[in-house]
């Protein structure tokens, strides 16, 4: 519709003949005259239909709650007894001079018109293309729109280089069970979609290209929560030659730039720093929200720096277990050898601090460890975290010792690493930003599927197409793959 006039400009356009198109939010039939609701994505107006207009006037009679309409009328102003104060469009109306249904609608499962807060999340998934028409979650995703392009402009600005990294690599310890993809051509072997582009990024750093960034995509397969799911998109960055106290710096920039942008208040510049220990002792958690009750009600935003975490934690897990204990890591990269067992806090390829890297390479003192990992945290969130990262061999192949790995093990799964190190590798490190978490943060949402455009429902099914499900018997053929039946045991683990 090449001449098609968007809503939002018709309050401009008094006494010019504009066609429209968009859907009905509702109908009111008073006699002589029938009232519509006409909105697209940038507003809504009143369309006018009286008999004058014969064909306009008998083709809404029939017309119901979101059927898709163009509409050709001249603007007018309302009458004064009939203006709405409160909104801009409620000033002008559209009488129709013609109507075309473009597609009829059923009438939709559950009303679109409130917040959708209290209808059953199951249904609103399941029907999620209709639920996305509710004017909460139109808001939410062009917040998240706005958010994402304002960052993006921010670091082209700063002289960032945006580079995608593949989503068919080799699992990465990330601290969550992997998505494995069977490979076709190699049979018997596996893929694994990325947790994040943690190594990719590293080996970018040695490619030469000192500031990187990308809106990436990460997987992990864990248990969805309100603000966790499988999938995830984050503001992905790394910088060579920058210690920890400039990488903060040009991170606060980046936060203060974007949300100040978009009409936030900040309560604290620059963003205070706590020491883990510190973060614990005050706040019993390294995630805490430092505001007040005034500040909460006028969304402000309370930014804050965790540094100084402990490298390494001890698990306890009986040489037997095969399940995996609670805590930050995946059963894979834990020590298998004896009681006494280590995980990472945080990232494996992180550096620790100056003083900490003899003891690491000794494998000496391990809880006294502290690692050059920083969290932000806001409001409650842990919004983003990151780390100086290891860019020596010998300190990388001595963190994956000390998690029980043998040098067999880290040769095979991490050799691409410690050869890469080798050419010359640059101090660097960087930082993930959890892109719903932003947004939640922007649109006072306490869960990430409302600010998702088809997440994931509470059961870990995907909206609207009924996934996961089965593949077929030649699928798996193919793959040199095929399905056996649940033992006994294995329906007593799932419970």
């Amino acid at each position: 519709m090449d001449n098609r006039t968007p809503i939002g400009q018709v309050i401009n356009n008094e006494g010019t003949t504009v066609t429209l198109a968009g859907w009905v939010s509702a109908r009111r039939d008073h006699g002589k005259l029938v009232f519509l609701d006409l909105r697209d994505e940038t507003g809504t107006v009143q369309v006018v239909i009286s008999p004058k207009s014969k064909a306009a006037y008998e083709a809404a009679q029939d017309i119901r709650d979101e059927w898709v309409l163009s509409v050709v009328g001249t603007v007018q102003k309302r009458p004064e007894s009939m203006v709405n104060p409160d909104s801009a469009m409620g000033t002008v109306e559209v009488p129709a001079e013609e109507i075309v249904v473009l597609n009829e609608a059923q009438t939709p499962p559950f009303p679109l018109g409130t917040d959708g807060y209290g209808i059953d999340e199951e249904a609103r998934l399941r029907y999620r293309y209709l639920d996305l028409r509710r004017e909460r979650l139109q808001r939410n995703l062009r917040l998240r729109s706005e958010l994402v392009r304002r960052v993006r402009q921010h670091l082209f600005d700063e002289g960032f280089t945006e580079i995608e990294t593949p989503l068919l690599t080799k699992s990465t310890p990330e601290g969550a069970r992997d998505f494995i993809v069977p490979s076709r051509l190699h049979p018997g072997s596996f893929f694994a979609l990325p947790q994040s582009p943690q190594q990719y990024k590293q080996l970018l750093m040695v490619g030469g290209f000192e500031k990187y960034f990308q809106i990436a995509r990460a997987l992990r397969d864990e248990d969805v929560r309100a603000d966790r799911g499988f999938e995830h998109t984050q503001i992905d960055m790394e910088v060579a030659f920058a210690d920890q106290e400039e990488l903060r710096a040009l991170n606060e920039e980046l936060m203060i730039t974007v949300f100040e942008a978009m009409g936030r208040t900040i309560k604290e510049k620059p963003f205070p720093v706590f020491t883990y220990r510190e973060a614990i002792e005050k706040f019993g958690a390294d995630k805490f929200d430092v505001r007040d009750e005034q500040e909460k009600a006028a969304g402000v935003l309370a930014f804050a720096w965790v540094v100084d975490f402990p490298f390494f934690e001890k698990i306890e897990e009986s040489p037997s277990s095969h399940k995996a204990t609670q805590g930050t890591s995946s059963p894979a990269l834990r020590s298998s050898e004896g009681a006494k067992k280590w995980t990472f806090t945080h990232n494996p390829f992180s550096m620790p601090k100056e003083e900490h890297v003899e003891d690491l390479l000794a494998g000496n003192n391990l809880e006294g460890i502290i690692a050059q990992q920083y969290d932000l945290v806001c409001n409650g969130y842990e919004v983003g975290g990151g780390s100086v990262r290891a860019h020596k061999a010998e300190v990388l192949r001595a963190t994956f010792r000390i998690l029980g790995y043998s040098d067999d093990r880290i040769q095979k799964e991490f050799g691409h690493m410690l050869e890469a190190f080798s050419f010359g590798a640059p101090p660097h490190g960087g930082i993930a930003y959890g892109v719903e978490r932003l947004t939640m943060l922007l649109s006072d949402e306490t869960s990430l599927r409302e600010v998702q455009a088809f997440p994931q429902t509470s059961s870990g099914r995907t909206s609207v197409v009924d996934a996961p499900a089965p593949v077929s018997s030649a699928q798996l053929e193919e793959l040199g793959l095929r399905l056996r039946a649940a033992s006994k045991t294995d329906q007593k683990d799932e419970q």
